[in-house]
């Protein structure tokens, strides 16, 4: 018998590492799992007015030139024509991505269409409420859009009205490499930082919730382990000596590995404060380290990953009080700490592992690849 012909599948981003981002990240993580499954190409924006194709671990990256930003969306002429041009079964694009979006409307690619919905646009309203019918004209057209939670599919006023072609496919990470512990450098991060230590990771900027963070360890006695950068740096920090926590409040800024600071730290908070966070993939990093998360009440899939009374607290969002409670209450509870974090690491090990999300979105190219554009799969976690 004659082997099957592998599918043929053009990833279609914003841009691709080394440029860093959650969108980034995610690409990069699907696509090196999906390489040894399907014929696997990626366009995505260059930083620069030229356009470049490189390979990135074994994938064929092509990096388009960039005429202008336009709302922080990348302008990139030639992508209407690359994507006609592409031989792909499967048009695999990742949204938010208004340029994206149009350039694939333009290029009248006869593929079938799956678009993997990150988030609403949150911020640019007026841009987001402009560019609705073209986005819903393209999602009307896909054979499959995949949401990283029930949750999204529910709280979003565009995928609610598309609940027949939506297929929830949570984020995944590389477990293992979370789990690995190094002994001999958590052992130095706990001398170091002490007891009591409570860690949150992410980019310094308003969504995050990291003031109302700072504001809650003045009512904790512990300490603070703030990983990541952004612009809201010097404000935080000015934040944290208004506060008179300055001292027990530690901004480490990017640090090249950060499991080991998950294992030396006690639990892990994830404050966000808007629907920006649309997944909080941090909380897997910290979960796949047995560390209990305290998380908040959001119409996002951030409670969805960690779940309330399971696998740590959800606390309501921009509420310093609610959080040094619950703050408190693990730092005060061995037992309730180890509980949930095992059970944390349990749900990430079965649900979000990066081999499940891989396994899940290849089922799902499977699966439409001889379904005609107009079918489409129901919701549901495959």
């Amino acid at each position: 018998m004659k082997p099957r012909r592998r599918l043929r599948v053009l990833h279609v981003g914003k841009f691709y590492p080394p440029f860093m981002g959650g969108m980034e990240t995610h690409l990069q993580s699907l696509c090196g799992g999906l390489q040894e499954l399907v014929d696997l190409n990626v366009i995505v924006a260059n930083d620069a007015r030229h356009s470049a194709t490189d390979v990135v671990d074994g994938i064929n990256v092509m990096r388009l030139g960039r005429s202008f930003n336009f709302a922080a969306a990348p302008i990139c002429p030639d992508m209407s024509r690359r994507i006609r041009e592409a031989e792909a079964d499967i048009i695999h694009i990742h949204v938010p991505n208004p340029t994206a979006i149009l350039a694939y409307l333009a290029s009248r690619h006869g593929g079938r269409l799956v678009v993997t919905y990150h988030s609403d646009i949150i911020r640019q309203k007026v841009l987001g409420r402009a560019f609705r019918p073209v986005l819903d004209r393209a999602l009307r057209r896909c054979s499959a859009i995949i949401a990283t939670s029930p949750n999204y599919i529910t709280s979003s006023s565009i995928l609610s009205t598309l609940r027949d072609r939506c297929r929830v496919i949570p984020h995944g990470i590389t477990v293992e490499r979370f789990q690995n512990r190094d002994p001999v450098a958590t052992a130095r991060l706990r001398e170091q930082y002490g007891p009591r230590t409570v860690i949150s990771v992410g980019r310094l900027i308003y969504y995050k919730g990291f003031k109302y963070l700072i504001q809650a360890m003045s009512k904790v006695e512990g300490r603070l382990l703030i990983v990541g950068d952004g612009p809201l740096r010097s404000e935080l920090e000015r934040e944290a000596r208004n506060r008179r926590v300055a001292d027990r409040v530690i901004f480490l800024g990017e640090v090249e590995d950060v499991a080991p600071y998950y294992h030396a730290s006690d639990l892990f908070v994830l404050a966000s404060i808007a629907r920006s966070e649309a997944f909080g993939i941090v909380q897997l990093e910290a979960m796949a380290c047995g560390k209990p998360v305290i998380n908040t009440r959001l119409d996002s899939g951030v409670p969805f990953v960690s779940l309330d009374g399971v696998t740590g607290i959800t606390v309501p969002a921009a509420d310093p009080d609610a959080l040094a409670g619950a703050i408190n209450l693990l730092l005060d509870n061995p037992e309730l700490r180890s509980k949930y974090g095992e059970a944390a690491r349990r749900r990430v090990e079965q649900e979000f592992s990066l081999d499940q999300m891989v396994r899940r979105t290849f089922h799902l190219y499977t699966e439409i690849a001889e379904m005609s554009l107009s079918h489409a799969p129901t919701v549901s976690v495959t």
